[in-house]
């Protein structure tokens, strides 16, 4: 019988007077791989600060190899060997990846031996088979390379307890396949390995035991092979999901609201055109590196572009800039929700209310009504079920990660744009939030308003829009009507000029 890893025992804790995690009890068995399922908000972020020191109980306990356990900050957690990769990059972007690997302790001390950190930088990165130069500053590596890299700098320390915090959101399938074959090549030299993960699937396909929380208690444990997925979401969720992807309520108009003509900025995309219809909900799909989301920056003027035009609603758009584009009653929700979508100091009133601020004052004296600013914040709150304590008290980055893309989600809902561009929208949200995602996206098109998509799931988007652009190296590939929806043909369409 293999012995316990780790045992977590009653652990209970509050923040803002919400219950986080209520007599919350698991065991992870040594040389195992434990999948960790639930809603955002339900519990597992706090699981994980806790087991990593950054929060302390407020009673429970904890072993570790039969040994009490009692971290009061995050280096008693490294100190007992286990190694967390989070699901937001804890990396210094204009520091090289051999400097962000050996950041925290150099070998040599002082006088800091160079050749040395860059050998074992090296060897470290052949286990991830991230093929980039040590001296390669994260600032210019893919977001999934960037997550490679975070998984190469817990695996330095050699630790006994790994425990992955959403690890494929930035990852392509590739990227994705490689990381399963890392886990289990670490969980078969005897690691530990606690996995969290929203896609069922994966954690279906990856783990031995699965323990599922849902409003801070543990529902259900046991061994994965007795777990179908049904049973995952209902325990997660508290009740069946019949479907999927709900049913169009609406078609497109002929309006077109947006027309993007010859777009183009040299090594970023390269002559891109197409229109975008009233009450339309438009897909784009690619590899990474494709130019989706640079395109999308592209067109809200968070950056230029050297030819093309872009008209809204029949008028030429000008010179592009973001206050313009709010203005133009277009908004933009980004993948990266910390470094472009939150303020993570701010509370979630004023985050809610930022965009929205200058719809809901006074024309002359710019005073806000904040009692119809009030309703729409707290009817998103509850249709993106955003579990929060005192919005005018707890800050953004207080929540879990799938809270704070819900407000970021939540935040130009509130702004109610006519052009909607949303990037990667349900990544790290749980299978319940998704449907309530796919159904405000179907509201919102069915109210005429006119969605552009990214998405790097096939299945999101042909379950979702009305057509499917299929980019790649900035230029634009092919164009799939509902009709001639495919997954294999979209994707094959996205290797063709990979190839």
């Amino acid at each position: 019988m293999a012995q316990t890893a780790f045992e977590m025992r009653g652990i209970s804790k509050t923040f803002f007077g919400t219950q986080a995690l209520k007599d919350v009890s698991f065991t992870l068995p040594e040389g195992s791989i434990l999948g960790l399922i639930g809603e955002n908000g339900a519990g597992k972020s706090t699981m994980m600060n806790i087991i990593g020191g950054v929060h302390m109980a407020d009673c429970g306990e904890m072993t570790l190899f039969g040994k009490p356990y009692v971290p009061k900050m995050p280096k008693d957690a490294i100190d007992n060997k286990i190694a967390f990769v989070h699901q937001e990059l804890n990396l210094f972007t204009n520091l090289s990846i051999a400097d962000n690997m050996f950041l925290d302790k150099y070998p040599g001390g002082a006088l800091i031996r160079t050749r040395e950190v860059k050998k074992r930088t090296r060897e470290i990165l052949k286990m991830v088979d991230l093929d980039e130069s040590v001296d390669m500053l994260i600032e210019r590596l893919s977001l999934g390379k960037r997550q490679l890299v975070e998984i190469a700098k817990c695996l330095k320390a050699d630790p006994d307890i790994i425990i992955f915090d959403e690890p494929t959101t930035s990852l392509t399938g590739h990227e994705t396949q490689k990381l399963f074959e890392i886990i289990q090549k670490l969980n078969a030299s005897g690691k530990s390995i606690i996995y969290i993960s929203h896609i069922l699937n994966d954690v279906k396909n990856l783990t031995d035991k699965i323990v599922i929380l849902r409003d801070s208690v543990v529902t259900e444990t046991g061994d994965t092979k007795d777990f179908e997925i049904k049973r995952m979401i209902k325990s997660m969720v508290g009740r069946e999901l019949t479907q999927i992807y709900p049913e169009r309520k609406s078609k497109p108009e002929k309006e077109v609201v947006l027309k993007v003509d010859n777009i183009s900025e040299p090594g970023i995309v390269y002559r891109v055109s197409f229109e975008l219809h009233k009450g339309e909900i438009l897909g784009f799909f690619g590899l990474m590196g494709s130019g989706r989301s640079e395109l999308m920056r592209i067109l809200f003027g968070l950056d230029m572009h050297s030819e093309g035009d872009v008209y809204i609603k029949g008028k030429k758009a000008g010179s592009a800039s973001p206050a313009k584009s709010i203005e133009n009653n277009m908004g933009f929700i980004t993948e990266d929700r910390k470094g472009d979508g939150l303020l993570l100091n701010f509370n979630i009133a004023e985050n809610l209310s930022l965009v929205a601020l200058p719809k809901f004052s006074t024309k002359k004296l710019r005073f806000i009504n904040t009692k119809k600013l009030e309703e729409p914040i707290l009817k998103y709150i509850d249709r993106l079920k955003i579990k929060t304590g005192n919005i005018c008290q707890q800050t953004a980055k207080s929540l879990s990660g799938g809270n704070q893309q819900k407000v970021v989600i939540a935040k130009w809902l509130v702004a109610d744009p006519d052009i909607l561009i949303v990037d990667e929208p349900t990544r790290g949200i749980d299978v319940g939030t998704k449907y309530e995602m796919y159904c405000v996206l179907n509201d919102l098109a069915a109210q005429g308003k006119s969605i552009l998509m990214i998405s790097s799931e096939i299945e999101e988007l042909m379950g979702i829009c009305d057509r499917i652009i299929v980019m790649s190296f900035g230029e634009i590939l092919s164009k799939f009507s509902m009709d001639e929806f495919d997954s294999q043909k979209v994707l094959a369409s996205a290797f063709r000029q990979n190839n």
